[in-house]
Protein backbone atom coordinates (compact mmCIF):
# COMPACT_ATOMS: atom_id res chain seq x y z
CA UNK A 1 0.00 0.00 0.00
CA UNK A 2 1.27 3.48 -0.80
CA UNK A 3 1.86 5.89 2.12
CA UNK A 4 -1.17 7.66 3.56
CA UNK A 5 -1.08 11.19 4.99
CA UNK A 6 -3.50 13.70 6.49
CA UNK A 7 -4.47 17.23 5.45
CA UNK A 8 -6.06 19.30 8.22
CA UNK A 9 -7.77 22.70 8.01
CA UNK A 10 -7.84 23.31 11.78
CA UNK A 11 -11.61 23.57 11.56
CA UNK A 12 -13.41 25.84 14.03
CA UNK A 13 -16.78 24.33 14.93
CA UNK A 14 -20.02 26.14 15.57
CA UNK A 15 -20.33 26.71 19.32
CA UNK A 16 -16.58 26.27 19.85
CA UNK A 17 -13.49 28.47 19.63
CA UNK A 18 -10.03 28.56 18.05
CA UNK A 19 -8.33 27.16 21.15
CA UNK A 20 -10.49 24.05 20.92
CA UNK A 21 -9.69 23.78 17.19
CA UNK A 22 -5.97 23.83 17.97
CA UNK A 23 -6.39 21.14 20.62
CA UNK A 24 -8.39 18.99 18.20
CA UNK A 25 -5.68 19.33 15.55
CA UNK A 26 -3.01 18.14 17.97
CA UNK A 27 -5.23 15.23 18.98
CA UNK A 28 -5.79 14.33 15.33
CA UNK A 29 -2.06 14.45 14.60
CA UNK A 30 -1.38 12.04 17.47
CA UNK A 31 -4.08 9.69 16.17
CA UNK A 32 -2.57 9.84 12.67
CA UNK A 33 0.90 9.10 14.04
CA UNK A 34 -0.37 6.14 16.06
CA UNK A 35 -2.21 4.76 13.02
CA UNK A 36 0.91 4.90 10.85
CA UNK A 37 0.23 7.89 8.60
CA UNK A 38 3.34 9.42 7.02
CA UNK A 39 2.63 13.16 6.97
CA UNK A 40 0.37 15.65 8.71
CA UNK A 41 -0.12 18.82 6.71
CA UNK A 42 -1.77 22.14 7.56
CA UNK A 43 -3.37 24.34 4.90
CA UNK A 44 -2.94 28.11 4.95
CA UNK A 45 -6.24 29.99 4.69
CA UNK A 46 -7.01 33.56 5.66
CA UNK A 47 -10.06 35.57 6.71
CA UNK A 48 -12.14 32.38 6.93
CA UNK A 49 -14.12 32.07 10.15
CA UNK A 50 -14.19 28.29 10.17
CA UNK A 51 -10.52 27.67 9.35
CA UNK A 52 -7.75 28.51 11.85
CA UNK A 53 -4.60 27.50 9.96
CA UNK A 54 -3.62 30.98 8.75
CA UNK A 55 -0.35 31.03 10.72
CA UNK A 56 0.65 27.65 9.35
CA UNK A 57 4.21 27.57 10.68
CA UNK A 58 3.00 28.35 14.21
CA UNK A 59 0.37 25.61 14.03
CA UNK A 60 3.02 23.18 12.77
CA UNK A 61 5.18 23.91 15.82
CA UNK A 62 2.16 23.07 17.97
CA UNK A 63 1.64 19.82 16.05
CA UNK A 64 5.33 18.97 16.17
CA UNK A 65 5.43 19.22 19.95
CA UNK A 66 2.31 17.03 20.20
CA UNK A 67 3.90 14.24 18.13
CA UNK A 68 7.28 12.55 17.80
CA UNK A 69 7.70 10.75 14.46
CA UNK A 70 5.12 11.80 11.86
CA UNK A 71 6.30 14.31 9.26
CA UNK A 72 4.69 17.73 9.63
CA UNK A 73 4.26 20.22 6.84
CA UNK A 74 2.33 22.81 4.91
CA UNK A 75 -0.28 21.89 2.39
CA UNK A 76 0.48 24.52 1.70
CA UNK A 77 2.18 27.82 2.30
CA UNK A 78 0.73 30.29 -0.22
CA UNK A 79 4.02 31.88 -1.22
CA UNK A 80 2.56 35.02 -2.90
CA UNK A 81 1.37 36.05 0.58
CA UNK A 82 4.94 36.04 1.91
CA UNK A 83 8.54 36.60 0.93
CA UNK A 84 10.96 33.68 0.49
CA UNK A 85 13.36 34.86 3.18
CA UNK A 86 10.75 34.83 5.97
CA UNK A 87 9.48 31.39 4.94
CA UNK A 88 13.07 30.07 4.88
CA UNK A 89 13.55 31.34 8.44
CA UNK A 90 10.22 29.89 9.63
CA UNK A 91 10.77 26.44 8.16
CA UNK A 92 14.44 26.46 9.08
CA UNK A 93 13.27 27.03 12.64
CA UNK A 94 10.81 24.15 12.37
CA UNK A 95 13.56 21.89 11.06
CA UNK A 96 15.78 22.84 14.02
CA UNK A 97 12.94 21.98 16.39
CA UNK A 98 11.87 18.77 14.61
CA UNK A 99 14.88 17.55 12.59
CA UNK A 100 14.11 15.40 9.57
CA UNK A 101 10.35 15.76 9.93
CA UNK A 102 9.48 18.97 8.07
CA UNK A 103 7.78 19.34 4.66
CA UNK A 104 7.28 22.67 2.90
CA UNK A 105 4.48 22.49 0.35
CA UNK A 106 4.15 25.66 -1.74
CA UNK A 107 1.10 26.99 -3.53
CA UNK A 108 0.49 29.97 -5.81
CA UNK A 109 -3.04 30.91 -4.77
CA UNK A 110 -3.49 33.63 -2.11
CA UNK A 111 -5.66 31.43 0.12
CA UNK A 112 -8.51 33.94 0.48
CA UNK A 113 -10.46 36.59 -1.40
CA UNK A 114 -9.25 39.93 -2.70
CA UNK A 115 -9.43 41.57 0.73
CA UNK A 116 -6.38 39.64 1.83
CA UNK A 117 -4.13 41.59 -0.55
CA UNK A 118 -4.90 44.84 1.22
CA UNK A 119 -4.55 43.26 4.66
CA UNK A 120 -1.15 41.81 3.75
CA UNK A 121 -0.02 45.00 1.96
CA UNK A 122 0.75 42.85 -1.08
CA UNK A 123 0.18 43.07 -4.83
CA UNK A 124 -0.88 39.46 -5.11
CA UNK A 125 -1.25 39.53 -8.89
CA UNK A 126 2.37 40.58 -9.29
CA UNK A 127 3.45 38.16 -6.54
CA UNK A 128 1.73 35.28 -8.34
CA UNK A 129 3.58 36.17 -11.54
CA UNK A 130 6.92 36.03 -9.72
CA UNK A 131 6.04 32.74 -8.00
CA UNK A 132 8.51 30.57 -9.99
CA UNK A 133 11.40 32.91 -9.19
CA UNK A 134 10.37 33.05 -5.53
CA UNK A 135 10.34 29.24 -5.34
CA UNK A 136 13.86 29.10 -6.79
CA UNK A 137 15.02 31.76 -4.33
CA UNK A 138 13.43 29.97 -1.39
CA UNK A 139 15.08 26.70 -2.36
CA UNK A 140 18.43 28.48 -2.62
CA UNK A 141 17.97 30.01 0.83
CA UNK A 142 17.54 26.50 2.23
CA UNK A 143 20.10 24.59 0.14
CA UNK A 144 22.69 27.18 -0.88
CA UNK A 145 22.56 25.94 -4.49
CA UNK A 146 22.63 29.57 -5.70
CA UNK A 147 24.82 32.30 -4.23
CA UNK A 148 22.61 34.90 -2.57
CA UNK A 149 23.62 38.16 -0.89
CA UNK A 150 21.99 37.12 2.40
CA UNK A 151 21.90 33.97 4.53
CA UNK A 152 18.79 32.74 6.28
CA UNK A 153 19.60 31.70 9.86
CA UNK A 154 17.84 29.46 10.69
CA UNK A 155 17.23 28.26 7.15
CA UNK A 156 20.42 27.51 5.27
CA UNK A 157 21.21 23.81 5.49
CA UNK A 158 17.78 22.86 6.86
CA UNK A 159 16.71 19.40 5.71
CA UNK A 160 13.26 20.56 4.64
CA UNK A 161 11.44 18.49 2.00
CA UNK A 162 10.16 20.95 -0.62
CA UNK A 163 6.90 20.15 -2.45
CA UNK A 164 4.99 21.89 -5.23
CA UNK A 165 1.21 21.98 -4.83
CA UNK A 166 -1.38 22.56 -7.50
CA UNK A 167 -5.01 22.46 -8.54
CA UNK A 168 -4.37 23.31 -12.21
CA UNK A 169 -1.68 22.62 -14.80
CA UNK A 170 0.69 25.42 -13.73
CA UNK A 171 1.95 23.67 -10.59
CA UNK A 172 2.52 20.45 -12.50
CA UNK A 173 4.65 22.24 -15.09
CA UNK A 174 6.71 24.05 -12.46
CA UNK A 175 7.19 20.94 -10.31
CA UNK A 176 8.42 19.05 -13.38
CA UNK A 177 10.82 21.83 -14.39
CA UNK A 178 12.31 22.15 -10.89
CA UNK A 179 12.42 18.42 -10.16
CA UNK A 180 10.18 18.63 -7.10
CA UNK A 181 7.62 16.20 -5.68
CA UNK A 182 4.09 17.25 -6.64
CA UNK A 183 0.80 17.18 -4.73
CA UNK A 184 -2.50 17.75 -6.55
CA UNK A 185 -5.54 19.16 -4.71
CA UNK A 186 -8.07 16.82 -6.31
CA UNK A 187 -10.17 16.80 -3.12
CA UNK A 188 -11.64 20.18 -4.10
CA UNK A 189 -10.51 20.69 -7.73
CA UNK A 190 -10.57 17.38 -9.61
CA UNK A 191 -11.07 18.73 -13.14
CA UNK A 192 -7.41 18.81 -14.22
CA UNK A 193 -6.19 15.85 -12.16
CA UNK A 194 -5.36 13.41 -14.95
CA UNK A 195 -3.84 16.00 -17.28
CA UNK A 196 -1.74 17.56 -14.50
CA UNK A 197 -0.28 14.21 -13.47
CA UNK A 198 0.46 13.33 -17.10
CA UNK A 199 2.27 16.64 -17.69
CA UNK A 200 4.26 16.30 -14.48
CA UNK A 201 5.42 12.79 -15.30
CA UNK A 202 6.14 13.52 -18.97
CA UNK A 203 8.14 16.70 -18.41
CA UNK A 204 9.91 15.85 -15.13
CA UNK A 205 13.57 16.88 -14.96
CA UNK A 206 15.67 15.18 -12.27
CA UNK A 207 17.12 17.41 -9.57
CA UNK A 208 19.41 17.14 -6.57
CA UNK A 209 16.31 16.46 -4.47
CA UNK A 210 14.52 13.93 -6.67
CA UNK A 211 15.62 11.61 -9.48
CA UNK A 212 12.17 10.63 -10.77
CA UNK A 213 8.58 11.94 -10.54
CA UNK A 214 6.83 11.56 -7.19
CA UNK A 215 3.15 12.47 -7.06
CA UNK A 216 0.74 12.68 -4.14
CA UNK A 217 -3.00 13.08 -4.74
CA UNK A 218 -5.58 14.37 -2.28
CA UNK A 219 -9.04 13.05 -1.63
CA UNK A 220 -11.82 13.48 0.89
CA UNK A 221 -12.15 10.40 3.08
CA UNK A 222 -14.48 9.89 6.04
CA UNK A 223 -15.00 6.42 7.43
CA UNK A 224 -17.36 5.02 10.08
CA UNK A 225 -18.71 1.61 11.01
CA UNK A 226 -21.53 1.90 8.45
CA UNK A 227 -22.12 3.78 5.21
CA UNK A 228 -25.05 5.65 6.74
CA UNK A 229 -23.04 6.86 9.73
CA UNK A 230 -20.19 8.06 7.51
CA UNK A 231 -22.56 9.96 5.23
CA UNK A 232 -24.08 11.60 8.29
CA UNK A 233 -20.66 12.63 9.62
CA UNK A 234 -19.62 13.95 6.21
CA UNK A 235 -22.64 16.25 6.08
CA UNK A 236 -20.78 18.78 8.24
CA UNK A 237 -18.06 19.22 5.62
CA UNK A 238 -20.65 19.14 2.84
CA UNK A 239 -22.57 21.98 4.47
CA UNK A 240 -19.38 24.00 4.90
CA UNK A 241 -18.41 23.43 1.26
CA UNK A 242 -21.80 24.47 -0.11
CA UNK A 243 -21.87 27.54 2.12
CA UNK A 244 -18.39 28.55 0.99
CA UNK A 245 -19.19 28.14 -2.70
CA UNK A 246 -22.45 30.06 -2.35
CA UNK A 247 -20.88 33.01 -0.54
CA UNK A 248 -22.00 32.22 3.00
CA UNK A 249 -18.96 30.73 4.77
CA UNK A 250 -18.90 30.12 8.51
CA UNK A 251 -17.81 27.71 11.18
CA UNK A 252 -18.10 23.95 10.73
CA UNK A 253 -21.74 23.03 11.44
CA UNK A 254 -23.08 19.93 13.19
CA UNK A 255 -24.09 17.04 10.92
CA UNK A 256 -27.67 16.68 9.70
CA UNK A 257 -29.58 13.71 8.38
CA UNK A 258 -30.32 13.48 4.65
CA UNK A 259 -28.42 16.68 3.85
CA UNK A 260 -27.62 15.73 0.26
CA UNK A 261 -31.25 14.92 -0.50
CA UNK A 262 -32.39 18.26 0.94
CA UNK A 263 -30.28 20.33 -1.46
CA UNK A 264 -31.50 22.06 -4.61
CA UNK A 265 -30.20 20.52 -7.85
CA UNK A 266 -27.41 23.08 -8.33
CA UNK A 267 -25.89 22.56 -4.90
CA UNK A 268 -26.27 18.80 -5.18
CA UNK A 269 -24.44 18.81 -8.52
CA UNK A 270 -21.66 20.85 -6.92
CA UNK A 271 -21.10 18.12 -4.33
CA UNK A 272 -21.49 15.30 -6.81
CA UNK A 273 -18.75 16.86 -8.94
CA UNK A 274 -16.28 16.11 -6.12
CA UNK A 275 -17.17 12.41 -6.01
CA UNK A 276 -14.22 11.38 -8.19
CA UNK A 277 -11.89 12.14 -5.25
CA UNK A 278 -14.18 11.21 -2.37
CA UNK A 279 -14.44 8.09 -0.21
CA UNK A 280 -17.19 8.23 2.40
CA UNK A 281 -18.59 5.08 3.96
CA UNK A 282 -17.85 1.91 5.89
CA UNK A 283 -14.32 0.46 5.89
CA UNK A 284 -15.18 -1.80 2.97
CA UNK A 285 -16.68 1.06 0.97
CA UNK A 286 -13.80 3.43 1.66
CA UNK A 287 -11.23 0.76 0.88
CA UNK A 288 -12.80 0.06 -2.51
CA UNK A 289 -13.02 3.75 -3.46
CA UNK A 290 -9.49 4.57 -2.34
CA UNK A 291 -7.98 1.61 -4.19
CA UNK A 292 -9.91 2.57 -7.33
CA UNK A 293 -8.63 6.14 -7.06
CA UNK A 294 -5.04 4.98 -6.59
CA UNK A 295 -5.36 2.70 -9.61
CA UNK A 296 -6.67 5.59 -11.71
CA UNK A 297 -3.95 8.05 -10.69
CA UNK A 298 -1.00 5.67 -10.14
CA UNK A 299 -0.16 7.92 -7.19
CA UNK A 300 2.97 7.44 -5.12
CA UNK A 301 1.24 8.80 -2.01
CA UNK A 302 -2.28 9.71 -0.92
CA UNK A 303 -3.28 12.55 1.42
CA UNK A 304 -6.70 12.51 3.06
CA UNK A 305 -8.88 15.49 3.91
CA UNK A 306 -12.29 15.48 5.56
CA UNK A 307 -13.52 17.42 8.57
CA UNK A 308 -16.06 16.09 11.08
CA UNK A 309 -17.90 18.08 13.73
CA UNK A 310 -16.91 15.59 16.42
CA UNK A 311 -13.08 15.51 16.58
CA UNK A 312 -13.16 11.97 17.95
CA UNK A 313 -15.07 10.82 14.86
CA UNK A 314 -12.26 11.96 12.59
CA UNK A 315 -9.63 10.26 14.74
CA UNK A 316 -11.68 7.07 14.52
CA UNK A 317 -12.07 7.59 10.77
CA UNK A 318 -8.29 7.66 10.33
CA UNK A 319 -7.90 4.50 12.37
CA UNK A 320 -10.58 2.65 10.39
CA UNK A 321 -9.07 3.69 7.06
CA UNK A 322 -5.59 2.59 8.12
CA UNK A 323 -6.95 -0.75 9.26
CA UNK A 324 -9.01 -1.22 6.09
CA UNK A 325 -5.98 -0.64 3.87
CA UNK A 326 -3.37 -2.18 6.13
CA UNK A 327 -3.39 -5.59 4.47
CA UNK A 328 -3.40 -4.26 0.90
Amino acid sequence: MIPLSVLDLVSVREGHDVSEAMAATAQLARAAEEAGYKRFWIAEHHATEGVAGGAAAVVLAHVGHATSTIRIGSGGIMLPNHNPFVIAEQFGTLDALFPGRVDLGLGRAPGAGGRIAQALRKDLMHAAQSFPQDVVELRALLTGDIDLPITATPGLGAKVELWMLGSSLFGAQLAARLGLPYAFASHFAPDHLDEALAIYRRDFQPSAALDKPHAMVAMTAICAETDAEAVFLASSQDQAFVRLRTGDPGRLPPPVENYHESLPPGARAMLDHMSVARAVGSPATVREKILRFIERTDADELILSGSTYDPQARCQSLRLIAEALGET
